[in-house]
């Protein structure tokens, strides 16, 4: 009997041994299975956040490049020296509101300005020098007839006597004094919103410029200062060939909302150059021409 299990006790402990040798493999393949498993499932949620925080990070980058290759896009608060809005969550600055300038209404009587104050200095536009209602000369303003004016007149003069006609400049300069009398005169007689229609108050009227004529026919003195003297033979002359000259019919027909002042078929205007010229070819008054009222 004891000599069988003295034989059996090797086999049992080589069996035993193996047994644990098993168990020990299998323990150490579970042990690096299940580490395994949760090294992975530790390490997939970290790469995931670096690949978000490199997008992130690329789609913060991208602008600010095409910001430093480029200084005209910068918003213009960069431009100034002060930090731009961050993505930080804080609300910017916002500044109020700016409101709409307020436009004061100018009261008008008969196309002037209620209440203007003298003027001071004549007013030029694109070099032109204008007296209307609205842009006075001042009442020292008084440089008499313009030796240009008269010379482009005589020259036209001189053109219509070719064609058998005799024109006469009844009427020029005017300083502010003796404006005044003309106008005082005539609101007298017709009343003030007449007057305002054909006549210039002192310091408004395009004669003090010393550039303005009233011209009519010689020998026809009682269609002088009548539109029946446009009608006439001379009057067309006139309408058609003044620019060529230099002179402009300063109120035609039909404009007396833009000029202020009624149809005068005797009222001519010098400009200097081929702006005469370039005024009759647009149609238009000399407002109208210049932009101004």
């Amino acid at each position: 009997m004891n000599r069988k299990a003295n034989r059996k006790s090797p086999i049992a402990m080589i069996v035993s041994i193996s047994i644990i040798i098993l168990i020990a493999i299998l323990g150490s393949i579970y042990y690096k299975f299940e580490v395994a498993q949760t090294e992975e499932k530790s390490v997939k949620p970290n790469e995931v956040e670096n690949v978000e925080t490199q997008n992130k990070t690329n789609e913060t980058e991208e602008p600010l490049k095409q910001q430093e290759g480029n200084g005209a896009d910068l918003p213009s608060s960069d431009k100034n020296g002060e930090k731009p809005p961050t993505n930080s969550g804080e609300q910017p600055n916002q500044q109020p509101a700016k409101e709409a300038p307020v436009t004061e209404e100018v009261e008008l009587e008969n196309g002037y300005i209620v209440g203007q104050k003298p003027a001071t200095e004549p007013t030029f536009v694109k070099g032109v020098l204008i007296a209307n209602k609205k842009n006075p000369l001042p009442a020292t303003y008084n440089k008499g007839e313009d030796p240009k004016a008269r010379a482009a007149f005589e020259k036209m003069a001189k053109a219509a006597m070719e064609d058998g006609l005799e024109l006469v400049a009844f009427s020029g300069f005017r300083s502010y004094d003796y404006q005044k009398t003309l106008y005082d005169r005539y609101v007298k007689r017709d009343g003030k919103e007449a007057a305002d229609r054909y006549s210039a108050r002192p310091g408004y009227s395009e004669h003090q410029t010393g550039l303005a004529f009233d011209i009519g026919e010689k020998g026809r003195e009682e269609l002088w200062l009548t539109n029946e003297f446009g009608q006439t033979e001379a009057g067309q002359w006139l309408a058609q060939n003044a620019h060529k000259y230099g002179f402009i019919l300063r109120y035609p027909k039909g404009k007396e909302d833009i000029t202020g002042f009624m149809h005068e078929s005797w009222h001519f205007r010098y400009l200097e150059g081929e702006l005469a010229a370039k005024v009759f070819e647009a149609g238009v008054t000399l407002e109208e021409y210049l932009g101004i009222q």
